[in-house]
Parts: C-alpha cells; structure tokens; sequence
C-alpha cells in the first residue's frame, strides 16, 4: 500500500493569479493582473545587493535581521507613525509580506480559534487560517467602496474569536481605513483578548493625499497586533521576497520561535543593500505620487472602453466595473479578455470564498506606460468591436 496524504487543505486548488497568467501566456495578452511591477528597480538597491555580495557579506545575518536594518526600519516608523519600536525586540524581517502573516497565525492559532476577516481577501488569509487549524469568519465589505460594517463585526465576535485580520491600503480594491475605522476597532477590541493582524504591505502606496492609518499609530491596537510590510511593493522588487513583521515583544518572542524553525534567516546581501537605502526617506514617500501618475494615465486611457473605474486610495490595483457591458460572470469575462481582447486581468470574485458577484474585475497599473498603452489600445479596439 503506497502512503496518502491526507490534504492540510483540501480545498485548495491552483490560484487564480496562476490560472490567468497561464491563459494570458497561452493568448500573447499583457498581463495586468498579477500585481508585479514590469519597470526597473531603483539601481541603488541593485548595485547595494552587488556590492555586498562582492564585499563578501554572504553569510547567515542574524536570526531577527541584520542589526542595522533593524535600526532604520524602527527610525523610519517613529519618523512615519510616531510609534516607538525596539530593533532588537519588536521587529524581525522575514521573507516577504505573506511569510510574516502565516508566521503570526502561526503564532497564536490553536485548533478551533476563529479569526474575523474580511472579503474580497488576499488570497493567502483563509488558507493561512485553515492549515493552523483556525476557523474562517469571513465578512463581506460594503459594495462599491468596500468599507468595513463594523456592526456586523460585533456580532460575529464570539468566546472563539482569536484575531480580527485587517489590509489597508486593501488588496484587491485600493480602500483605505481612516481614523474612524481604528477608532471602532480599538472599541471592538478593548478588554478582550483578541489579537489582530495588520497586512500593511502597500503603506507608502497611498493616494489623493490620503493618510495610512496604520496600527502603530494607535497605542491601544499596538499592544495586541502582529503588524506585516514589504519590501517588495514597497520598492517594486517584488521577486526578493523580502518584508518584515513589528510586534510587542512578548508576541514578538512567541513569532519568532516559529520563524526560526522555518526561515531561520534571510538573504543577506539584500539586507544590507536595504539597510543603507533607507537612509534616505524620499525613496518611499515620493512612491505615491509615482503610482498615482500610473493609475490616472492608465484611467484617461480607459475612458473610451466604457468601463467604470471605482475609487482606489492605495496600492498597484483598480478596480473597473464592466455593469451594463456584459452579463457574462467575472471569470467568464475576465477569460474572455484575455483570450479576444488580449488583456488578462483578475476576476474580483476570485478574492472571496464564495463568488460574489458584482461584475468588477482587478487592473494592476504599476506598469511601464508603454504597457498602459498597449493595453488601453487592446482594450479599446475590443469594446469597439464588440459594443458597436
């Protein structure tokens, strides 16, 4: 008899970001849904990763991060959010955004603890949950602004509930929370022993003169949250896999027991290259002006398709909703794109659990204006074709 598997997650398949890459691969179409940059990096941060590798910098850095790094992320948090984090106690750098998430439901997840999140979700969250053996609370957002009803996360609460997951700037819709939000979470929270989750990966990609309200800045939520950043959107080198995790310190010692055991230490030439481009804060607080730029080119681009852009406050996504041009679901339209029209994208109700559908699909804009362009005139060319 050969030895089964008996699947940690059985209903798990291959994800939708793999689905249509492959069918944009298959069809020749630009590929506006994985939400990875196709311009360069900043060369300071190539020649810093060359640099240390020349200068022999190639062994195991501390099991927490280089020390240095350390250093500038916490000066850069007390410059950006006035939160006070230790180096040597708060933050750990880990390989990547997600690997920081996993880690922390790792941390705190016992079977049968309940973890409130809320939908359209970054695809990781539930599977993150489930393979700890962790119950999924899902809550829907408000359509179209994709706003949190905080009533109805105080009925979900229960004896169970171990953490409340937020994102913001959100994946896939580009909402922000505002300070109205923390301050609910804050009520929801007090005097329980609820943990939460803070997926911050898109921090500095923030628009309109918005303001990120991360959770370091409320003392109140601080003190019980796992807090999660990227290197990688943050600097568009998305394929270094490298983020990072702040946390209270005795939370901090439980994460680390797990990172340990798993990544133990992170490549270290990037490490150092990052260490010496922070030193310089315009590198992250220009990246919105940047993005925006691309989000509105890729907009005015747009119009002529007649698909309606929803508001988007942060990260590499818009949204677009195609009502009144199609009946076809999400992910019939979405493949139909890529295979008539040439352009993939990421079907929103792909983000949910279970489809939800309200005809919207998910455009990355950070991408060369050369592939704005090709894109929009693919696009163009389509609806012209198909709504004439």
């Amino acid at each position: 008899m050969k030895p089964e598997i008996q699947s940690k997650l059985p209903n798990v398949g291959t994800t939708i970001f793999t689905v249509m890459s492959s069918l944009a691969n298959a069809h020749g179409a630009i590929n506006l849904g994985q939400g990875f940059p196709d311009f360069d990096m900043h060369p300071a941060l190539v020649d810093g990763v060359a640099k240390a590798m020349r200068d022999g910098l190639n062994q195991y850095v501390h099991m927490c991060g280089l020390p240095s790094l350390r250093e500038r992320i916490s000066e850069k948090v007390n410059g950006s959010y006035g939160s006070n984090v230790h180096p040597d106690t708060d933050i750990t750098i880990t390989p990547g955004g997600t690997y920081a998430i996993y880690t922390a439901l790792t941390a705190i997840l016992q079977p049968g603890d309940e973890v409130i999140l809320f939908e359209p979700a970054y695809d990781s969250y539930i599977p993150n949950i489930e393979i700890n053996g962790g119950i999924p609370v899902p809550i829907a957002l408000k359509y179209p602004d994709y706003s949190i009803d905080w009533d109805l996360v105080k009925q979900k609460i229960t004896s169970r509930t171990k953490a409340i997951m937020i994102n913001s700037p959100h994946n896939p819709s580009g909402a922000v929370l505002d300070e109205s939000d923390m301050k609910q979470l804050e009520s929801i929270v007090e005097g329980t022993g609820i943990f939460i989750i803070s997926d911050e990966v898109y921090e500095h990609l923030i628009f309109d003169d918005k303001v990120h309200h991360s959770v370091l800045r409320y003392p109140a939520l601080r003190e019980r949250a796992f807090v999660c950043f990227s290197f990688g959107k943050v600097y568009h080198c998305t394929g270094w896999k490298m983020g990072y995790c702040i946390a209270p310190e005795t939370m901090t010692k439980e994460f680390r027991k797990v990172h340990q055991y798993n990544c133990f230490t992170c490549f270290g030439p990037v490490q150092y290259a990052l260490s010496d481009f922070l030193k310089e804060p315009l590198h992250y607080l220009e990246l919105g002006k940047m993005l925006q730029k691309k989000r509105d080119y890729l907009m005015d681009k747009m119009k002529p398709t007649g698909l309606k852009p929803l508001p988007t406050y942060g990260s590499y996504f818009q949204l677009y909703s195609y009502e009144g041009l199609s009946e076809l679901d999400e992910l019939s339209f979405a493949q139909q794109l890529t295979t008539e029209g040439g352009v993939a994208t990421i079907p929103v109700s792909a983000f949910y659990h279970k489809p939800i559908e309200n005809q919207v699909l998910r455009f990355c804009f950070a991408k060369k204006e050369s592939t704005l362009d090709a894109a929009a005139e693919r696009l163009v060319r389509y609806f012209e074709k198909n709504q004439g």
